[in-house]
């Protein structure tokens, strides 16, 4: 082998060992890289779901509340009809039952199932009629017995004492299986009965549980963790009230490990607690990992708790393009490893740095351009579109949240028939002026507003003509107030005022003017009917470290004084004053 051969062997071997030295480069950097991507990959993911997780938690709530709470509100008002009570005590009394009975046909119509049931409690008998007025001359159809275990769900219940209790059952008598609302009937402290209605379970599982969401699944659970409502019937924890803990279908049996029950317990007992609205958390189930989500429906006591498998919502395919463009990336980083390389791919790649770190800190506009025709010139204008896409993204989803939590803000404190504040946006209302009248050295006044004879309109006319007086009489009491003076709706037929900087003299003013204001007209209603509107009015002026319970107490004494003196009329107690009771008219 002569010199030339030599000489035209060694640029072959320069070029084996830079191209050796490159792809060991690229090896180095690519299973790094590879890594890294499958991390940020799996981060990304686990940071979507957890944020999907907490929106599905706190939709399944409000879908919940929404489907039942206007039952529960429906069993609580029926069970404290004045018709019911006497029924309840005197079940003997033919005219009291009819009375009774017939009460409990108007209200069925008005329950969604179009089905109620009561059980008396001195006699233990069992009325029910359903949504086909099937029962209408046997509405009686059986007596509870105590040694008997399918009515064990009644002694447990009466047990609570008071209150709406639900449970869901299979009826073995009336052979229904619904979720039943159970709604103690109480006069003081001397339980009467129950009386109650039922959500069919197949109806209430397809409107709240079985919306169907890929990777999504849906349930509700008591206190104790037995199931309640989900789409697989045989998860369903029937006759939950009457059955031991041991024997309850209860949601830990679906988890894998134990430290994921006691995790789930921990965060049932926070969002419980009223601290956070929804807790989530990485379990295993089955064998895989599965995001847990927890929220709790206080008005009921039970729990929406939602299972999400993340491979199936978050398809990790999508990211294949962008793997795809990385490897792109480090290919070309090898093909131009020259002494252009700093000006051709480094220099480049630091100004998109720049914009992702841009990008990072909220400056989506900001990004670098590029006007190569390259892999790297492409993928700064597509990261340029993908950051103001992200913008405008993040823009409209704030905008959204902003208008949501307006929303939520309003359903809070807001009375939905009226507009003006409802208890527990007065009570906020009521804190902020006492500090500000503290600090001004200035004294409020307290007024309770009540319709007179209110009930004749809702028996005689209808509770839609009940709501049309209401509305009307929130707006004439607001056309006699102050703008800073605030009103709000303290009951069905009450309303209450707090006046700024009042005193005896403007507080009788301001009542004479509602009562001459609400009593000046009739209020028309739809068909063109009149009814003369009066109201009575208990005021006071609030201490300055009085809370709302005192002075609404004080104020209260003083509507009764009203209501008791011939109603249409206004009583001020100025126990704040004297410091003893007494009443001015």
């Amino acid at each position: 082998m002569g010199p030339a051969t030599g000489a035209a062997l060694l640029p072959r071997g320069l070029r084996a060992k830079v191209l050796g030295w490159t792809l060991a480069i690229l090896i180095a950097v690519a299973l790094p890289a590879a890594g890294a991507f499958i991390w940020l990959v799996d981060g990304t993911v686990m940071k979507l779901g957890t944020l999907f997780a907490e929106k599905q938690i706190l939709f399944d709530r409000y879908r919940g509340l929404d489907s039942l709470m206007r039952e529960v509100s429906l069993a609580e008002t029926v069970a404290r009809s004045p018709a019911i009570l006497e029924w309840a005590l005197d079940e003997a009394d033919p005219a009291k039952a009819q009375r009774g009975l017939a009460e409990l046909e108007h209200y069925r119509l008005s329950f969604k199932d179009r089905s109620y049931f009561v059980v008396l409690d001195g006699s233990g008998n069992y009325y029910f009629n359903d949504k086909d007025n099937s029962y209408e001359h046997d509405r009686r159809r059986y007596t509870l017995a105590r040694d008997n275990p399918r009515d064990g769900w009644y002694y447990k219940t009466v047990g609570l004492g008071s209150g709406c209790h639900l449970n869901v059952d299979n009826d073995d008598n009336l052979k229904v299986t619904k979720v039943w609302i159970n709604c103690i009937i109480r006069r003081g402290e001397r339980v009467l009965g129950i009386i109650g209605t039922g959500v069919d379970l197949t109806q209430f599982i397809r409107e709240v549980v079985d919306i169907p969401q890929t990777g999504v699944q849906s349930m509700f659970v008591d206190r104790n963790g037995a199931v309640q409502a989900h789409r697989d019937p045989k998860l369903v924890d029937f006759h939950s009230l009457t059955k031991d803990l041991k024997a309850k279908t209860t949601v830990f049996t679906l988890l894998d490990r134990e430290r994921d029950r006691s995790a789930l317990a921990t965060m049932m007992e926070q969002v419980a607690a009223g601290g956070v609205l929804v807790r989530s958390r990485f379990m295993q189930i089955e064998g895989r990992q599965a995001l847990v989500g927890v929220g709790y429906l206080d008005r009921i006591g039970w729990f929406n708790i939602t299972i999400m498998d993340l491979d199936e919502i978050i398809d990790r395919r999508l990211f294949v393009p962008i793997a795809v463009l990385l490897a792109a990336m480090l290919l070309a980083a090898a093909a131009l490893m020259t002494l252009l390389f700093k000006r051709s791919v480094l220099d480049r790649l630091a100004r998109v740095e720049g914009a992702v770190q841009r990008v990072r800190s909220g400056r989506f506009d900001d990004v670098a351009t590029d006007r190569g025709d390259d892999e790297i010139g492409r993928l700064v204008r597509a990261f340029g579109e993908m950051a103001r896409t992200v913008g405008d993204n993040t823009d409209r989803l704030e905008q959204m949240v902003r208008e949501r939590t307006h929303t939520l803000d309003r359903l809070a404190h807001l009375d939905p028939l009226t507009g003006i504040f409802n208890r527990r946006g007065f009570e906020r209302a009521f804190e902020t002026e006492q500090n500000r009248a503290r600090r001004s050295g200035r004294q409020a006044g307290l007024l309770l507003v009540d319709i007179d004879n209110f009930k004749p309109v809702n028996d005689g006319h209808g509770h839609h003509a009940g709501d049309a007086v209401i509305v009307e009489i929130v707006a004439r009491l607001t056309g006699v107030l102050r703008n800073y003076d605030i009103c709000a709706r303290w009951g069905g037929d009450e309303f209450i005022v707090l006046l700024g900087d009042a005193g005896p003299a403007s507080l009788s003013s301001v009542a004479a003017k509602i009562i001459t204001a609400v009593r000046a007209e009739p209020v028309i209603l739809a068909d063109g009917l009149s009814l003369p509107v009066t109201v009575s009015i208990g005021a006071c002026l609030v201490a300055e470290r009085a809370t709302l319970a005192e002075a609404a107490g004080h104020a209260d004494m003083a509507l009764y004084a009203a209501k008791k003196g011939g109603r249409d009329t206004f009583v001020i107690d100025d126990t704040a004053r004297h410091g003893q009771p007494s009443t001015t008219r």
